[in-house]
């Protein structure tokens, strides 16, 4: 059996099994972080199983802003250990860890005074500096004057610009990202189940041994023996860690909002980021669309739905004028979505820098790892493109509970699955479109999202021509990525393939809604569903749909919240 197919048969085999087994680590998140931890655990030669309270990625890991990246802002916050360490990360992503998940993308910085050239190319220059020595997988920074600026921009206000520099950050899927990491872990041998809610955390004479798992699935509970829990829930780390009778950490939740306009809407070769009053503000390439952000605001509601308002929309199409010479409307936006930033302010200190604003920009965004109780271990903080660094922390620190000696952590030499041979299966991407009937860029489409294991997507296709049509209501993708999702990523409800194994839910206008029935039909017949729950699966993320878009049309955080609650039955269901 290849142990890196998440299935709904193999969790079931497995959740059979899950309470007669004992586990070194219990990891609790199925983020980039948890994904993280239960993949440098495997690759330690620890036993490990991953729970997870909803899909994979389903919290934060899928609504960041899609770059790996070291923050320029970092630099003026003096933070240069975080800058290096993430510039170091950037570049293990293009240059070994998931080549075919990345691509660089330029990245424009225009100035307005003539004294911002030396300020702000000292800061670039030193950007690059940071980087791992010898790396050209992501190219340098460039001065430009400012027809130049112009040339690479079209769409700027030519009164604001005197010139700019230029530079590169990478560009990434954080759901597939996120998704493939835990794919490899399974690899490996990790235990990796979604849908399963901690409610509980096994204790016995002071330690934590262990986790008890509500299966949201089947409605049963299992508990799971574990000689060390890791909390990586993110978010809802300081939850988990009352679950098991202490909490010296508090996690406060900071919103971050993006927006997605088509791409003729914005006339550019290149991406720009911009300061503004606290924070920064950015547009980059996703695709074939823009993706504007973001917002940095506390968010004081339920963390299991974080939502965007007409103030956040209004606010970045704001940012966006400033700069462009055709104005965005309301009208232009084809998707907008919302995540939570987890910020760490330790209990009796720490979080009073937070009150009194809604701004969380100033807030430092390097990981924490806390030990304790005994048997368990938290770590919290930090951002996506440092999940790596975060992970080896917490198993290292999970070692000192296990009274064991642990080898080194080998991840940033461990290629993610799909990586191995990419460059050389992208040079036959001719002959692979004439074997599978496909035009060219389907495969590059293909091989931009799964690297080598293409192949199995396109054996799909083979076994039935069918699924090389493109979805209905989606026709970025094909059919056959919604049945592979189902097969082989582990998806169980419509959601987790229109919003993480694809993105149509924010791609198109009408949010998946025309493409559900057609991708619930193709994923029912994996599953065995019948009507009625292929009728449940489209009704509720209509549901789902609805409320988020009417939420969006709201002008406050509180208004936005009551509207989802009017009209989203289960918001646990997404």
């Amino acid at each position: 059996m290849d142990r890196s197919r998440l299935s709904a048969a193999r969790r079931d085999e497995q959740l059979r099994t899950l309470g007669a087994r004992s586990f070194d680590l219990a990891v609790v998140g199925g983020g980039v972080t948890g994904a993280g931890v239960a993949l440098d655990a495997v690759a330690r030669g620890l036993t490990v199983v991953l729970v997870e309270a909803g899909d994979l990625a389903s919290g934060t890991s899928s609504r960041s802003g899609k770059v790996f990246h070291g923050g320029l802002r970092y630099l003026e916050q003096l933070n240069f250990g975080l800058v290096r360490e993430a510039l170091l990360e950037r570049d293990l992503m293009v240059e070994r860890l998931c080549p075919h998940l990345v691509e660089a993308e330029p990245f424009l910085f225009p100035f307005t005074r003539h004294w911002q050239r030396p300020y702000v190319g000292a800061g670039v220059a030193l950007y690059d500096l940071f980087r791992l020595s010898g790396s050209r997988s992501v190219p340098g920074h460039r001065h430009l004057r400012r027809r130049a600026v112009l040339a690479e921009m079209p769409a700027l206000r030519p009164d604001r610009i005197t010139g700019g520099v230029q530079y590169h950050d990478v560009r990434v899927d954080d759901a597939r990202h996120t998704m493939t990491v835990a794919r490899t872990a399974a690899s490996l041998g990790a235990t990796v189940i979604t849908r399963a809610r901690v409610v509980a955390t096994i204790r016995e004479a002071g330690r934590v041994r262990g986790v008890r798992v509500h299966d949201l699935e089947s409605g049963h509970h299992v508990d799971v023996s574990a000689r060390v829990v890791v909390n990586a829930a993110g978010v809802w780390a300081d939850e988990v860690q009352a679950l098991a009778g202490q909490q010296n950490l508090m996690v406060t939740a900071a919103k971050g909002v993006h927006v997605v306009v088509p791409a003729d809407r914005i006339e550019s070769r290149t991406g720009l980021i911009a300061k503004t009053r606290d924070s920064v503000f950015i547009i980059r390439r996703w695709f074939d669309y823009w993706l504007m952000g973001t917002t940095d605001t506390a968010w004081e509601y339920d963390r299991d739905r974080p939502l965007a308002t007409r103030a956040d929309t209004d606010y970045l199409l704001d940012q966006a004028n400033h700069w462009l010479r055709r104005k965005l409307t309301y009208d232009d936006v084809v998707g907008v979505y919302a995540g939570l930033r987890p910020l760490l302010a330790r209990t009796g200190g720490g979080a009073s820098g937070l009150l009194g604003t809604d701004s969380t920009a100033a807030v430092r965004r390097d990981h924490t790892v806390v030990e304790g109780p005994l048997g368990m271990v938290t770590v919290v903080g930090g951002k996506y493109t440092t999940y790596r660094l975060m992970a080896r922390d917490a198993v290292s620190a999970a070692a000192r509970p296990l009274r064991r000696t642990l080898p080194a952590s080998t991840t940033d030499r461990l290629p993610l699955l799909g990586a191995v041979g990419f460059e050389a299966l992208r040079h036959q991407r001719e002959a692979l479109a004439r074997d599978a009937g496909l035009d060219v860029e389907w495969i590059d489409h293909l091989l931009g999202r799964y690297g080598t294991l293409v192949t199995e997507v396109l054996d799909l296709i083979a076994d039935n021509p069918a699924l090389g049509r493109p979805l209905l209501g989606a026709p970025h993708y094909l059919a056959a990525e919604v049945v592979y999702a189902v097969q082989a990523e582990g998806a169980l409800h419509l959601v987790d393939v229109l919003a993480r194994r694809t993105r149509v839910f924010m791609e198109t206008a009408d949010r998946g809604t025309h493409a559900a029935p057609n991708a619930a039909r193709l994923m029912g017949e994996v599953l065995g569903w019948d009507d009625t729950r292929r009728g449940e699966e489209i009704a509720a993320y209509r549901r789902m749909v609805d409320a988020e878009r009417r939420a969006a049309e709201m002008p406050t955080d509180e208004k936005a919240v009551e509207t989802w609650r009017s009209l989203a039955d289960s918001p646990d269901s997404t």
